[in-house]
């Protein structure tokens, strides 16, 4: 069999998540990695799927290697939609920057967004009937991290 190169996916915007947090527990230099927890205390969740909120009591676990210029992240909140439905997030990142945009990220010091590689693939879970198709597809999105939290776009892979 010869491989054929099939068209590529298209996007379409779901939302965006504007997420805030609170200061960063420092875990310190482990074995693999510097590791630290940034604390979810809420946001705002808006775009053509629907508008909600990001509720309280999420973290974003985050790993920094590669002489801190790689941030693996591991976001896992809930965020709780108009409708009532209360969805699940597990979002898995790359944030890739300079040794200086990377330290002035973890001090809370802005940085050009244009300078940042960060790309997420987030998943959904929910028990609401009308956002089973969470279910039933691929996402990718792009993101900011500002001192004070971080802008997400969401898109569902076609």
């Amino acid at each position: 069999m010869t491989p054929n190169t099939l068209p590529k996916p298209e996007l379409t915007h779901v939302f965006d998540v504007a997420v805030t947090i609170a200061p960063p527990i420092e875990i310190g230099q482990t074995p693999a990695g510097r590791r630290r927890i940034i604390p979810i205390t809420g946001g705002v969740v808006d775009g053509p799927s629907g508008k909600g909120r990001v509720l309280a009591g999420g973290a974003d676990y985050q790993l920094i290697v590669a002489q801190d210029t790689q941030a693996h992240l591991d976001a896992r909140y809930a965020i709780e939609m108009v409708d009532g439905a209360v969805i699940f997030v597990e979002n898995i990142a790359l944030r890739v920057a300079s040794q200086a945009d990377s330290r002035k990220i973890m001090e809370g010091i802005p940085v050009d967004p244009s300078d940042i590689y960060f790309r997420c693939q987030p998943r959904f879970e929910t028990a609401h009937p009308d956002w089973q198709w969470l279910h039933e597809t691929q996402f990718i999105g792009t993101g900011v991290r500002r001192p004070d939290g971080v802008l997400l776009s969401i898109y569902k892979v076609l």
